[in-house]
């Protein structure tokens, strides 16, 4: 025998690696309830895995992304392989079972990053947490458009009387559109939760939605666009620290005399809020003098002893990751359009892809 035969015996596939980061991401989760006809041959975990396969194929279109995914479940099956359906069975199953699913991956994903990777759990004592959205684009198809364009778009779509000049607009405004709102652990630089919702969906809202699944000691981390005391008093009364950077679009007090006061004591407190007895919600007022410019900050953290400017200015900093997140998810992926003329093809796509982008990203910072 070659040296060369020799060498290629302790060679393994793709394959082999690829069943190991399944098997790996699969571990420990539990599909028991998820049950499918008795004369069905595939199994729950077997749907996952063919699912992470569908959503990490770079094929042009859905069709050979799930049979380039089913060719590499019979590989990893075996002999015994039986997983042979359809692209139309495949995606009934999924539409049945992606909400009950992808809760137990969360779930599993959720208990292994603080378990797997507890050096990069807390920043400066706290789980750190970055909120961001983003759009993701669809075709102009009727299903898409009934449940993703704007409320605005649906109105005028309504009223057929429009004039000339502003039929190029309405076109541009009626482009149906998915609105993500994730929010993503700075410190392993992996999602935590997402919502999903038409363009015009509010990130506040969304963000509010996802407050429960947070543990104690996070810390929001956001941009100008999470401000607003409504939003600020409801993290503050969840017991959630805020790290928000501010502008124009909102008020800051000084010397109320509500709290004991130091030099960066500011109130958040508009006249709404005073005219109807509401308090004053106390922050840390934070600038950060970059290169180009400065960076206004206001932090819950009032005593900087727990928290110091230059720490809040490496969070926010930190906070960059979910941007190269998006940008692994529409770029990395090919995301930025989905293909799908179904609204529902189209949300279950999404929350395959972004699940399949959290496991990628888990195991390989768990090697």
């Amino acid at each position: 025998m070659s040296h060369q035969d020799l060498h290629a015996q302790g060679l393994r596939r793709n394959s082999v690696y690829l069943h190991q980061a399944l098997q790996w991401l699969l571990a420990g989760v539990d599909c028991s309830g998820v049950q499918f006809r008795k004369d069905c041959s595939w199994t729950a975990l077997w749907l996952v895995s063919a699912a992470f396969l569908w959503a990490w194929s770079n094929e042009s279109t859905q069709s050979e992304r799930f049979f380039c995914a089913q060719r590499l479940v019979r590989e990893l099956q075996g002999d015994d392989a039986k997983v042979t359906t359809s692209i139309q069975a495949f995606m009934k199953r999924l539409l049945r079972w992606t909400r009950q699913l992808i809760d137990t991956l969360t779930l599993a994903f959720r208990w292994r990053m603080e378990r797997d990777l507890p050096q990069h759990w807390r920043m400066f004592g706290y789980v750190v947490f970055g909120m961001d959205g983003s759009c993701i684009q669809l075709p102009r198809t009727q299903s898409n458009g009934q449940h993703y364009s704007t409320t605005k778009a649906k109105k005028k779509k309504r009223n057929r009387r429009k004039k000339p000049n502003d039929r190029a607009a309405d076109r541009k405004s009626q482009l149906p559109q998915m609105w993500l709102t994730t929010l993503f652990h700075v410190g392993l630089h992996l999602p935590w939760n997402w919502r999903i919702g038409p363009s015009d969906s509010s990130e506040r809202a969304h963000a509010l939605e996802m407050l429960d699944s947070l543990p104690s000691g996070s810390l929001l981390c956001g941009d100008a666009g999470f401000v607003g005391y409504e939003f600020l008093k409801t993290i503050r009364e969840k017991h959630c620290e805020l790290l928000v950077r501010v502008g124009s679009n909102i008020t800051l007090l000084k010397h109320l005399g509500y709290v004991r006061e130091s030099a960066g004591t500011v109130y958040v407190w508009p006249d709404k809020a005073a005219r109807t007895s509401q308090l004053p919600l106390v922050f840390r007022y934070v600038v950060v003098q970059d290169p180009r410019s400065a960076m206004h900050l206001i932090v819950s953290v009032t005593n900087p002893r727990r928290l110091s400017d230059a720490q809040a200015a490496q969070l926010y900093r930190a906070r960059w990751g979910i941007e190269v997140f998006y940008r692994h998810l529409k770029q990395t992926f090919g995301r930025r359009k989905l293909l799908s003329h179904r609204a529902d093809h189209a949300q279950v796509k999404l929350e395959w892809s972004l699940i399949a982008l959290w496991g990628m990203g888990l195991y390989a910072s768990s090697e």
